[in-house]
């Protein structure tokens, strides 16, 4: 597995689509809700927004979409919501991995799996497994999943396969191995919909360099024209990694010579 150098050690290559894009789909029950739904049926309609974004990144040359599905604190909702989040979840991964596989996306699903049940957790396996020699984009699907837990997992594992650790041993080359996202270059671009501007325990180790983007726009009305809309706006940040402005000028005008 390739090992992706962090934003804080080595500055990333910068292009005007992103490399990798991080989604919170946020604001299905609200969609539901204006229109006099049951808050359910914006889940499902937020994941036919998800097969347009798919295809769309897929189209533009994206190499990564990490998208949060579940994460650890959405136990707190609603008994009946959470077992059909669940129930969802199940069906669109036997739904789609065909069609991924088809299409040479790779599926992977990062979170604490041990809370789902057996059902979910070998159709992860399974879906895992169908497309993993897949290679012109990869979605990576959080669920049950904490950006602080990622941290303590990492920290956990790595202490496992180094016992004689030092604490002044310690660094970001032998922590970042052990990350659930290790096989993926930091987001370049996060998006999150539906109005809140936080990112929720999500990536918090990723996300350290990542631009922000929020938009008003509820989840299942997220579709092409939003997400270049997105891309747009990327395309216009000056992605600096501690540096200056004056040195940015500077390395343009000597990589144009």
């Amino acid at each position: 597995m390739t090992q992706h150098l962090s934003s804080t050690q080595a500055i990333p290559e910068v292009s005007a689509i992103p490399r990798h894009v991080a989604i919170i789909m946020d604001g299905n029950g609200r969609w539901a809700s204006k229109r006099m739904m049951p808050r359910v049926t914006g889940h499902t309609e937020g994941l036919a927004a998800v097969r347009k974004i798919v295809q769309e990144c897929r189209r533009t040359g994206v190499e990564y979409l990490t998208i949060f599905a579940f994460s650890s604190e959405n136990w707190r909702r609603p008994p009946e919501e959470v077992g059909f989040l669940m129930k969802l979840f199940l069906k669109s991964l036997k739904a789609e991995v065909s069609r991924l596989a088809e299409n040479d996306i790779c599926l992977r699903v990062i979170g604490d799996l041990s809370r789902f049940d057996n059902a979910i957790q070998e159709m992860v396996h399974f879906s895992a497994e169908k497309t993993a020699g897949c290679n012109a984009l990869t979605i990576t699907v959080a669920a049950n999943y904490g950006g602080r837990w990622d941290i303590l997992q990492a920290m956990s594992r790595c202490l496992a396969a180094n016992p004689n650790l030092k604490p002044e041993d310690v660094s970001e080359d032998l922590l970042q191995p052990h990350l659930s996202m290790a096989y993926a270059p930091e987001p370049d671009l996060f998006i999150r919909t539906g109005g809140e501007q936080r990112i929720s325990n999500f990536l918090l180790w990723q996300l350290a360099y990542t631009e922000l983007y929020f938009t008003d726009v509820l989840w299942p009305d997220f579709d092409e024209v939003q997400l270049h809309k997105a891309f747009d706006w990327f395309s216009q940040r000056e992605r600096r990694f501690g540096r200056t402005s004056a040195q940015l000028a500077s390395q343009v005008m000597s990589d144009a010579v």
